[in-house]
């Protein structure tokens, strides 16, 4: 299986012509009845190798973790990062492994903040080492371009952001859902600056876009969600309804912005809300069941026609923003 990168590789080694990756490209969408752009293809696996490097790398860095343990808690944490940081120099830059590199990164990452929180420990050593995890995604960033690394990256800042408010001014607490939301907007307009940076989905950039697609995403429906007391236990009528439109809102914007990770952070939600409603009006066994039937038949039909749903939304936008948005291809 071949990623984008590799064609796009490829293409710099004089291997393919540009003319001749475009008509491959436009072959896989035509077969597949779907542009390429709205398929959000992102590289995770290549084979089994990939399965069997992560849990050897796995076993080594639990190993190298428990030994460094021993002689001190932090002594652990930090053996971690370095042969994290190790492997990756084999694992991903010279073999370009995927979901290894995925492991490693977050391994990285972790660990550099474990290190920081055990050595420093309380609140101001988190607040340090949030800062500290947040430094070492950018140079592992800069050596190894994998595309979830700005994502733990931005998500260590945000921690770090988070944290130091927190600190300064403890009244802040209160405002923990408004604050989570606050952030979340700004991951979602960096995810959509990076998204647009590549409007054909064919670069690694795209994948970038991705991650952090995914990291802005609960930050913002679970505000949201938390604000209309789903999780409250009694769910009314109106409030069901209420679940039900804002969900649709969702759903236009994952059309709008050719993303479907805030629908999935959001379905959880919904699902619990209409089962606990039908749960209230007498329908205790099959109530989660008769959700979910009609939930996944909406998405499964979604699915299949999401593509003319796309172009009947962005129908809907003025040109200056549709030249903002993803194109429809």
């Amino acid at each position: 299986m071949y990623s984008e990168e590799d064609l796009n590789a490829a293409v710099e080694a004089g291997i393919f012509t540009e003319e001749a990756v475009r008509a491959f490209r436009d072959h896989v969408a035509h077969a597949a009845s779907a542009p390429i752009v709205d398929e959000e293809h992102f590289r995770l696996i290549s084979g089994f190798n990939d399965i069997f490097v992560v849990i050897a790398s796995v076993l080594m860095l639990i190993a190298v973790a428990w030994i460094g343990i021993t002689v001190t808690p932090w002594l652990g944490a930090l053996a971690s990062a370095i042969t994290a940081w190790g492997l990756a120099e084999f694992f991903t830059r010279r073999r370009r492994m995927a979901l290894p590199s995925i492991v490693l990164l977050l391994a990285f990452v972790g660990s550099v903040f474990g290190t920081g929180v055990l050595l420093l420990g309380s609140d101001t050593g988190t607040i340090l080492a949030s800062a500290l995890a947040a430094a070492a995604a950018w140079l592992h960033w800069r050596r190894f371009r994998v595309p979830i690394t700005v994502a733990a990256g931005t998500a260590a800042a945000v921690a770090f952001a988070i944290a130091l408010v927190f600190k300064t001014v403890p009244a802040a607490r209160d405002l923990t859902t408004l604050i989570a939301l606050i952030a979340g907007l700004a991951v979602f307009a960096l995810a959509m600056r990076w998204d647009a940076a590549d409007p054909g989905r064919q670069t690694r950039k795209s994948d970038v876009a991705f991650w952090l697609h995914l990291l802005a995403a609960p930050l913002l429906v679970h505000p949201v969600f938390t604000a209309l007391d789903v999780r409250g236990g009694q769910v009314g009528m109106e409030q069901a309804l209420t679940v039900i439109l804002l969900y649709v809102v969702i759903a236009l914007v994952s059309l709008a912005i050719d993303r479907r990770a805030l629908m999935v952070s959001a379905l959880a939600y919904v699902l619990y809300a209409f089962s606990a409603l039908l749960q209230q009006l007498g329908v205790v066994s099959l109530g989660f069941a008769i959700t979910a039937l009609a939930i996944g038949s909406a998405l499964l039909l979604l699915s299949a026609f999401w593509h003319p749903c796309r172009t009947f939304v962005l129908g809907l936008f003025p040109e200056a923003v549709k030249r903002r948005l993803p194109p429809l291809q």
